[in-house]
C-alpha cells in the first residue's frame, strides 16, 4: 500500500513542481524573429557600440531551394514532419545517460526546441530550463505550423562568425543569397549548427568536411538527393576565407569570433542577453576606418603594456597571409642575437650563393659584400637573413617562433623560411603580437579584444587576463629595437623617420610570378604595435611594396595616436654596452677588434654588444703599430720598398750592411721609398718600423738583396 502510495505521489508532485516552474512562462511571436543581435557591445569607455551589422534579413521558407530545409531536418531533426516537438526515444535515452553519468549534459532537442531555446531561454542546462522548454514547445507546435515553424528556425539559428540566420550565413560563407545555396552549401550550413566554431570551414576544414560529408549522407539515406546529387556535393570544395566582409565595424567581427572562441558551445539562445565589453578606442577606430588604399587593407593598434587590441579595420577580413621579411626579426636575428651568433655589428657577406640548390636573391637582384647585421637587417637585405638561418638551424630558430605562438609545418623547415617562405602564413593579429614581444623586454602574450563578459543577469563570466611567456632577454630585445630603429632613420621603414619620438619598424614585401602581393609595415613603440598589410584576398597583383604605401598608413596611425602626448622612450639596459671598434680593422678586414686605448676617437666606430658577449680582442694598431710586410725589389740598381698604405702611422726604415745600420728614411707615408745609395756588388738587408705618435712599433726585416751594379736613378725616383 506504501509503494502504491508513493508510486501515485510522485507524478502529482512532479506535476506540480512542473506547473510551478512553468507558471509565468508565455511564448512571444515577437522574440521568435531575431531583429537585432542577441549580444550588447561595449566600447573601453563602456559605452554600447553600434554596430549596422546587428539588423539581421530574413527569407521566406518558399523561397528557398527544398534540399536547404532538408538539410537540417536530415541532420538535426529527421522526425521532425511526424511529431509534435519532441522525440520521445531521444528524450528517454538521453534522460538514462544523464542518470548514469550524474549530468544533465545530453540533450535530446528536436528543432521545435531548438527554436524555443535559441529565443526564449538561456543557454543553462538545468531541469527548470528543460520543464520551460517542454511548455513553450508544446505552445509552438499548436500554434505553428511545421513549415512556419522551419522557416523561423533556419532565421534564427546561429552559424558562427557572428552570422544568425540562413541569408547572412549565405552571404558571409559563400557571397551569395540564401534561395541560390547548393546542396553542398545547405550540407555545410547544416553542419555548422552543432558546434559553429568547432566546424568552421576557416579553423576546422577536415572537420567541417567531415560533418558536412555527414550530413549529405543523411540526406541520401532519407531521400532528399540522389546518389549523384550527394557525389556532385561531396567533391564541392569548402570555402576557405570569408566571401564578403561583413558590413559595419571589422572590428566587432572580431570582438565576435573571439567570443565564440572563448565559448565554442554556445548557441544562439546563451548567446543571448550577454554584454562583452571590449577594449574599442571610437576615436582611433574611426581615424582607421578613414583608410584609402588602391587594394584590400588591414591595420590594426595593439596596446603593448595591456595586451588588448584598441582599434582594427579591414577590407578583407583576418587573413592568414605569408609574412615575408617581417619574420626576418622573429626567426632570424632576435634568435641569433640570443644564442650569441651575432651582435649589431657582426660582418656577413651579402654575396650570391648557393645552399645546397637554393640560392636566393635581393630585393633588385644586386648583392653588396660585407654589410653589418644592423644593415642586412635595416635595409631587409635577403642573403644575410639566409645565412644567419642557415647558421642557426631552422629547429632552432622556429622553436622561439613557436614560443610567440607562431606554427609552422615541419615541412616549411627550409632556408627560404628566412624570408618568410611557407605554406599557410600567419595573421595580422598574430604577427603585432609577437612583435610586441621586443616591445616588453622579451615577454610575450597574445593580445585581446574583450577586456569581460558578463551575462544577462550581470554576473561575470570571463575577464582577460594575460598569459605572460618569456621568449627572449631584455638585453637582446634592446639590441634589436635599436637595429629596427635604424630601419627607421635609414632603412627601409624610412618614411616613419618625421616622428619626433623613438619608433622601431620592420617593412615586408611578398611577391610570385605575377608581381607583388603581400605588403607590411609593422612599427612599434614602448607602448603601442601598429600593423599595417596591403593585399588583395585573390592574391592578385598589387603596386605597393611595405616600405611605402603601408608605412605611410602606419605613419598617419601613429601620429593620431600620439597627438596629445608621446610615448616614453625605450629605457637603457644594463645588459647592453657601447664598444669602441677598430674601424679600418673592421671596413678592411672584416673583423671586430675592441678598439686600441691610444686610437683617436675618429679611427674609430661604436656599436651595441651584449654584456656577455664583448669582443676578446683588442686592436694594438696604435699602442703597438704593425704593418703588412713591405714589398723590396732592386729596380736598375737600386732597392724600392713598397709600403702597404695604412693611415696616421710614420716610417723609419734602416739599412744594414757589413755590420753597420743606417737610417735611410724617417718620415710620412710613401707608396715608393728608393735607396740609391748602394753599392754594386754587395748585400743589403732593410728593416721597416711604423711609428704613431713617436711610438715604434712593430719591426719588420725584409729578405736581403744583392745589388749588381750602380745606375743613376732618375730625379723623380730620388727620396
Amino acid at each position: 500500500m506504501i509503494l502504491l502510495f508513493a508510486a501515485a505521489l510522485v507524478p502529482t508532485a512532479f506535476l506540480g513542481y512542473y506547473f510551478s516552474v512553468t507558471a509565468g512562462e508565455k511564448l512571444h511571436a515577437e522574440k521568435l524573429t531575431l531583429a537585432q543581435s542577441c549580444v550588447q557591445f561595449y566600447d573601453k569607455d563602456g559605452r554600447e557600440i553600434e554596430n549596422p551589422s546587428q539588423i539581421r534579413e530574413s527569407v521566406p521558407l518558399s523561397s528557398l531551394p527544398p534540399h536547404v530545409g532538408n538539410a537540417f531536418v536530415a541532420v538535426e531533426d529527421k522526425n521532425f514532419y511526424r511529431h509534435n516537438g519532441f522525440n520521445y526515444k531521444r528524450i528517454a535515452k538521453a534522460f538514462l545517460k544523464n542518470i548514469a553519468t550524474f549530468s544533465f549534459r545530453e540533450g535530446a532537442s528536436t528543432i521545435s526546441q531548438q527554436l524555443i531555446k535559441n529565443t526564449h531561454l538561456s543557454g543553462e542546462k538545468t531541469i527548470n530550463r528543460k520543464l520551460k522548454e517542454f511548455k513553450l514547445t508544446r505552445i509552438l507546435e499548436k500554434n505553428y505550423s511545421k513549415e512556419e515553424i522551419l522557416e523561423l528556425y533556419l532565421n534564427t539559428i546561429y552559424f558562427g562568425h557572428d552570422s544568425f540566420g540562413i541569408a547572412d550565413a549565405a552571404r558571409f560563407y559563400f557571397g551569395k543569397k540564401a534561395e541560390e545555396l547548393t546542396p553542398a552549401e545547405s550540407a555545410m550550413l547544416a553542419a555548422l549548427v552543432k558546434s559553429p566554431n568547432r566546424y568552421s570551414p576557416f579553423k576546422n576544414t577536415e572537420k567541417c568536411l567531415e560533418r558536412r560529408n555527414f550530413v549529405l549522407r543523411l540526406m541520401r539515406e532519407q531521400n532528399y538527393i540522389t546518389c549523384d546529387e550527394q557525389e556532385e556535393a561531396e567533391n564541392t570544395p569548402l570555402p576557405t576565407a570569408p566571401s564578403k566582409q561583413k558590413k559595419g565595424n571589422s572590428y566587432l567581427s572580431l570582438v565576435f569570433d573571439e567570443l565564440t572562441e572563448l565559448f565554442p558551445d554556445y548557441e544562439a539562445g546563451q548567446l543571448s542577453g550577454l554584454r562583452v565589453y571590449t577594449y574599442l578606442d571610437p576615436t582611433l577606430q574611426a581615424e582607421l576606418e578613414k583608410t584609402e588604399a588602391e587594394s584590400d587593407a588591414t591595420i590594426l593598434v595593439r596596446d603593448n603594456r595591456s595586451d588588448c587590441v584598441k582599434a582594427f579595420h579591414s577590407t578583407a577580413g583576418l587573413l592568414t597571409r605569408l609574412p615575408a621579411s617581417t619574420i626576418k626579426p622573429l626567426l632570424v636575428y632576435a634568435p641569433a642575437l640570443q644564442e650569441n651568433a651575432i651582435s649589431p655589428a657582426t660582418p656577413i657577406l651579402d654575396e650570391k650563393t648557393n645552399f645546397g640548390g637554393y640560392s636566393p636573391s635581393n630585393y633588385g637582384g644586386t648583392f653588396g659584400g660585407y654589410m653589418s647585421a644592423r644593415y642586412a637587417l635595416s635595409h631587409s637585405v635577403n642573403v644575410p637573413a639566409v645565412k644567419l638561418l642557415n647558421t642557426l638551424g631552422c629547429s632552432k630558430a622556429v622553436s622561439y617562433l613557436e614560443k610567440m605562438n607562431l606554427h609552422v609545418e615541419k615541412d616549411d623547415y627550409t632556408l627560404s623560411l628566412a624570408l618568410g617562405g611557407m605554406k599557410e602564413g600567419f595573421t595580422l593579429t598574430s604577427l603585432a603580437d609577437a612583435y610586441s614581444t621586443f616591445a616588453e623586454g622579451g615577454t610575450f602574450a597574445r593580445s585581446s579584444f574583450i577586456s569581460r563578459v558578463d551575462n544577462k543577469k550581470g554576473k561575470t563570466i570571463y575577464q582577460f587576463r594575460p598569459i605572460k611567456t618569456p621568449v627572449f632577454s631584455d638585453d637582446v630585445c634592446f639590441l634589436l629595437n635599436d637595429m629596427l630603429q635604424t630601419a627607421v632613420r635609414e632603412g627601409t621603414a624610412k618614411k616613419l623617420s618625421s616622428l619626433p619620438f623613438s619608433v622601431c619598424a620592420k617593412t615586408g614585401t611578398g611577391a610570385n610570378a605575377n608581381g607583388n602581393v603581400d605588403a607590411y609595415t609593422i612599427a612599434y613603440t614602448t607602448r603601442d604595435t601598429v600593423a599595417v598589410w596591403l593585399g588583395n584576398r585573390d592574391n592578385s597583383p598589387i603596386t605597393a611594396t611595405g616600405g611605402g604605401a603601408p608605412a605611410a598608413i602606419a605613419l598617419n596611425a601613429l601620429r593620431t595616436l600620439y597627438r596629445n602626448e608621446q610615448p616614453e622612450e625605450f629605457p637603457a639596459c644594463d645588459g647592453v654596452v657601447s664598444v669602441d671598434i677598430d674601424r679600418e680593422e673592421y671596413e678592411t678586414n672584416h673583423r671586430i677588434l675592441r678598439a686600441d686605448p691610444a686610437a683617436p676617437l675618429y679611427t674609430n666606430l661604436t656599436e651595441l654588444f651584449r654584456a656577455n658577449a664583448i669582443p676578446e680582442s683588442v686592436s694594438a694598431r696604435f699602442s703597438r703599430p704593425s704593418i703588412e710586410n713591405p714589398k723590396i725589389s732592386v729596380i736598375n740598381n737600386a732597392v724600392c720598398i713598397e709600403l702597404c698604405h695604412t693611415k696616421y702611422y710614420d716610417y723609419i726604415v734602416k739599412r744594414e750592411n757589413g755590420g753597420k745600420t743606417a737610417t735611410v728614411y724617417s718620415g710620412k707615408y710613401r707608396q715608393k721609398i728608393f735607396d740609391n745609395s748602394v753599392k754594386a756588388g754587395q748585400s743589403y738587408t732593410y728593416t721597416v718600423i711604423p711609428v704613431y705618435q713617436g711610438v715604434e712599433g712593430i719591426p719588420i726585416t725584409l729578405p736581403s738583396v744583392f745589388v749588381k751594379s750602380n745606375v743613376n736613378l732618375p730625379e723623380e725616383w730620388w727620396d
